[in-house]
């Protein structure tokens, strides 16, 4: 896994913050592959409840992390009871390794 653990607890507090205390953060994608360089952060949040503007939720956490993390593409998608699944969610959970 390509992140530090202080980009793991930088990401999952402020997710966190933003989300609620009860959701679960994913790192997927090619920051799990230790034979490759560079790539974005992709991650999964998973709340428990229904989430009234998931995609301004997601915007939110992006920004947020971009100002903490530095300037580097990041990608969030948001997984609530309401969503319905699309692939890229079942590869995230398949694949995805929880940072909280």
């Amino acid at each position: 896994m390509r992140i530090s653990p202080e980009q793991s607890r930088i990401i999952v507090e402020a997710t966190r913050d933003l989300a609620g205390p009860g959701v679960q953060v994913r790192l997927f994608g090619s920051r799990l592959r230790d034979d490759v360089q560079g790539g974005d952060i992709d991650l999964l949040v998973e709340s428990p409840v229904p989430v009234d503007r998931p995609v301004w939720l997601a915007a939110r956490i992006t920004a947020r992390l971009q100002r903490l993390l530095g300037d580097r593409k990041i990608d969030v998608l948001v997984l609530d009871p309401r969503t319905t699944p699309e692939p890229v969610h079942a590869v995230a959970l398949a694949e995805g390794v929880r940072l909280s």
